[in-house]
């Protein structure tokens, strides 16, 4: 058990330098003299075609909303697992990330909404500070070394976790265009499938992405964003149960370690390298200084904290929670001001409220990038200085 939660911080901790590096690289290109290849290659369009039934859709929106579906599947199978067997199977467990979740996505929301309450286009971004990036937020954790104890970097998973939750539920309930019922019922049809598969015990991950394609494909034409069908499949995909051979097996955790690389290493990257690439010389003091930018800085700078320790203070106050064994409120405070770091959720939820408004995307792209950077900085200044080796139990 702790093995592989070892085993999984350090994939983390790498992915996370993995995606440092993939916005950097986006950042440099995207002010470099290569910047026009750069926005014509994420233009490009691509075209999937079987008979008169095509989809064509350009580089960006291929990885945005075909490859972001991986990305959910495997947010799901975490979520399913650590709620089976993990950090979530016990209420006293739940209970206190949870609360550190809602506060700081709610706290975050208030504070744009402040900011662009008059706007009825800006204020659409709403969402857009409510999230938290578990790679790079685990990745500077475990950077920290011993200042940091392994029961706060579980903390952080499992507040993450229910950060994610969060964002999906507002994306299908916010970020849903006009619905088509007919690809709905196609959807529906692939939901009951899982299901039946789940009840008849059927363990082939090769079937249940079958018809995970194809409910994908479904939400891709009914107007509810198609990412979500990644987290619809993760929740009938078994725990546990015998393959054709009466061999037991567990397909959710073998999919989910077959996911974490190429999660980690190539779609989030890749995901960073498409969206991250803001054009220095189109940034203003007018586009720093504007409510989109100001709301979501303010928002994950310091809503996630005041959110999270809010809601921390009272899960314990109430008794509702217990304190993470080895961990005290200075370090809680570090955790708060990290869970500011919202970049890749940001940037997707960013992408889906300012789609069709170039301006105000590239104002809550900076605002993304200059939120996040001033969280990661103070986070680390702070269990730096203010967390010694010795606060570890």
């Amino acid at each position: 058990m702790f093995e592989s939660i070892r085993r999984f911080l350090r994939l983390e901790a790498a992915s996370g330098l993995v995606l440092m590096g993939a916005t950097l690289m986006a950042l440099l290109v995207a002010n470099s003299p290569w910047q026009d290849a750069y926005h014509q290659l994420l233009t490009l369009k691509l075209t999937v075609s079987i008979e008169q039934y095509a989809i064509s859709k350009p580089l960006l929106l291929w990885i945005n909303d075909g490859l972001m579906a991986i990305f959910f599947l495997h947010v799901g199978l975490e979520l399913k697992r650590e709620a089976i067997v993990g950090e979530l199977n016990t209420p006293k467990k739940v209970v206190l990330p949870l609360l550190g979740a809602v506060g700081g996505m709610a706290a975050p929301a208030l504070i744009y909404a402040l900011f662009n309450w008059h706007d009825p286009v800006a204020i659409q971004g709403w969402a857009i500070p409510t999230a938290t990036d578990i790679a790079f937020a685990l990745g500077i954790l475990i950077l920290l070394g011993d200042r940091v104890p392994r029961a706060m970097k579980i903390f952080l998973v499992s507040l993450a976790i229910f950060d994610d939750l969060g964002a999906i539920i507002i994306i299908a309930l916010f970020y849903t265009e006009q619905l088509s019922m007919s690809a709905l019922l196609v959807s529906s049809a692939c939901i009951v499938c899982l299901w039946l598969m789940n009840r008849l015990e059927i363990v082939s991950k090769a079937g249940y992405l079958l018809v995970g394609a194809v409910m994908w494909l479904a939400l891709l034409k009914s107007g509810v964003h198609a990412t979500l069908a990644g987290v619809v499949l993760a929740m009938f995909i078994p725990s546990r149960g015998l393959d054709w051979d009466g061999q037991a097996c567990q397909p959710l955790q073998e999919l989910e370690n077959d996911l974490h690389g190429p999660v980690g290493f190539v779609i989030v990257p890749l995901f960073a390298f498409a969206n991250a690439g803001l054009s220095f010389p189109q940034v203003t003091l007018t586009a720093a200084l504007d409510n989109i930018s100001l709301g979501i800085i303010l928002g994950l700078v310091l809503g996630k904290q005041v959110g999270v320790m809010l809601m921390v203070w009272l899960g314990l106050r109430l008794k509702l929670g217990v304190m993470p064994h080895g961990v005290n409120w200075r370090q809680i405070y570090g955790l708060a001001v990290l869970c500011g770091v919202g970049f890749t959720m940001s940037l997707f939820i960013g992408g889906l409220a300012f789609e069709q408004a170039a301006d105000n995307m590239l104002q809550s792209r900076l605002g993304i990038l200059v939120g996040s950077l001033i969280s990661a900085i103070w986070a680390v200044l702070w269990l730096r200085f203010y967390c010694k080796p010795s606060d570890v139990s």
